[in-house]
């Protein structure tokens, strides 16, 4: 019987072949789901899904997308924002 610390479902189990030719069970935490974006919730594409102590092991630009908001909208999102912005201004000019 495996420890009871591992016997819980939050951990995911892989099954590996040693050099030895044994089969044993490995248990790792799961994955986190895919980061979304803020307006429409998609998944962001260019945001890696890692826990927190191998993400901060990644070098900036890995972790994120670099434009303004990358990591936090999508690009769709942001484009749509950067529009809405831009037609403001122009709307308050003389």
């Amino acid at each position: 019987m495996v420890r009871p610390a591992l016997r819980s479902r939050s951990l995911r189990r892989r099954q590996l072949r040693t050099p030895g030719g044994r089969t044993v069970t490995h248990y790792e935490k799961r994955k986190p789901g895919p980061a979304k974006c803020a307006v429409c919730g998609k998944p962001l594409p260019g945001v890696p899904r890692l826990r927190g102590s191998k993400l901060r092991k990644l070098p900036k630009t890995a972790k994120r997308p670099e434009r303004p908001y990358g990591g936090y909208l999508c690009h769709r999102c942001l484009a749509r924002l950067l529009k809405a912005s831009i037609m403001e201004q122009l709307a308050q000019q003389p």
